[in-house]
């Protein structure tokens, strides 16, 4: 027997509107509620004073190491340019030999039309690739000794002005490649100080005044560390000229008194000019990529210091590393090259106690400052 609910009329469904009106307020009222919680969030945490030094410091030191790139590629691209500008002045001169000795052609050319002489021979001497008419044999036995070397020197000088051409194309290349990395490079130290900028604007009065006072506890204990390696160079020093003094029988010249041996002496001479350059360009404005007179960057003031003393060092930091003897921080002495980070991104020139004359940074001045004041690469004594 059949169930009977298989005999139910199925019942009609009827949709009633409150509860989706019920679930559409409730949706609206918690996207309402989610927009105020998400408009009053708390904002992200500003950094603190420390964490902004910490970052400007550090967008410096990129900087820094941009404007080692943009000296590099600048470096590059004016010997490149004067490569080219010597190889296209070669090209004219040639190209104007080779003009020369196609009117020698020329006019025995017309000597030889004037004097009956066979057609075929004006035509391989205009002709601007006489070579093709080197087989004909016959043609060149009816020369003379004087027409063979016109014709030798015409294609001697035509293979020549050839290379030349293609060797200012390549070198036209290179030009290209250099200024590019030029302009990448002088964008990155111009986004990096615009970026440093903006974190000090955003600053206050009082956070400024709190940033000040870092920095001043930084210098104070950079200055700390040079006061102790002056002490300890000081003790090294007579240490020194005891032992001196002893193994002379009491009757030798102490190591210092200017009249050590002729090497040490010149050596001597040199870092005092070097000095001396370098103090005189206190005050002046760091300018990235410059050079002097009138502003420098860190190494292109120890450059023109050390170019003052009769001594050509590259332009770079990362060139001038390599450049002499490489010294320990211990035993730095007057004139050396003291270099920082551990990209090799800056470098000074030791003045001695502990101190160095170096452009710091943009917004700086040319000054005297504690090695300490950045962590230390290395150093180098140029000679």
């Amino acid at each position: 027997m059949p169930a009977l609910a298989s005999h139910r009329k199925p019942r009609p469904r009827v949709r009633s509107t409150v509860p989706a009106v019920g679930l559409t307020s409730a949706a609206l009222a918690s996207v309402t509620l989610l927009s105020s919680q998400s408009a009053m969030a708390a904002p992200a945490p500003k950094p603190s004073i420390e964490e902004v030094q910490k970052k400007v410091d550090d967008l410096y030191r990129q900087a820094g190491n941009a404007t080692q790139k943009y000296n590099q590629s600048k470096e590059a691209t004016d010997k490149q340019k004067s490569k080219v500008d010597a190889l296209l002045d070669e090209v004219a001169k040639r190209t104007e030999k080779v003009n020369d000795a196609r009117r020698t052609l020329g006019n025995y050319a017309a000597a030889q039309y004037r004097n009956g002489g066979l057609a075929p021979t004006a035509t391989f001497f205009l002709a601007d690739d006489p070579q093709s008419f080197f087989d004909q044999t016959h043609l060149m036995d009816r020369m003379a000794e004087r027409q063979q070397q016109a014709v030798a020197n015409f294609r001697t000088q035509q293979a020549k002005v050839s290379k030349q051409r293609a060797q200012a194309v390549e070198s036209l290349e290179t030009l290209t490649e250099s200024q590019a990395a030029l302009r990448t490079s002088k964008q990155d130290v111009q986004t990096k100080l615009t970026e440093a900028r903006t974190l000090l604007s955003k600053l206050t009065a009082e956070e400024k005044a709190r940033l000040a006072e870092l920095e001043r506890k930084k210098e104070a204990e950079a200055e700390r560390k040079a006061a102790e390696l002056a002490k300890k160079q000081a003790a090294a020093k007579k240490e020194a000229e005891r032992k001196a003094k002893e193994a002379g029988g009491g009757s030798g010249t102490e190591t210092g008194s200017g009249s050590g041996t002729g090497s040490d002496s010149s050596a001597s001479t040199k870092a005092e000019k070097v000095l001396a350059f370098a103090r005189a360009q206190i005050g002046k404005p760091y300018v990235w990529g410059a050079t002097g007179p009138a502003s420098y960057d860190c190494s292109g003031l120890t450059q023109a210091a050390w170019k003052a003393a009769g001594v050509d060092i590259p332009r770079t930091t990362w060139d001038q590393v390599n450049v002499g003897t490489r010294i320990a921080t211990a035993d730095l002495q007057p004139g050396d090259l003291v270099f920082f980070y551990d990209d090799i991104s800056h470098v000074g020139i030791y003045k001695g106690d502990g101190m160095m004359i170096h452009a710091p940074k943009p917004g700086a001045n040319v000054r005297e400052e504690s090695i300490y004041y950045m962590p230390i690469y290395g150093s180098v004594r140029p000679a």
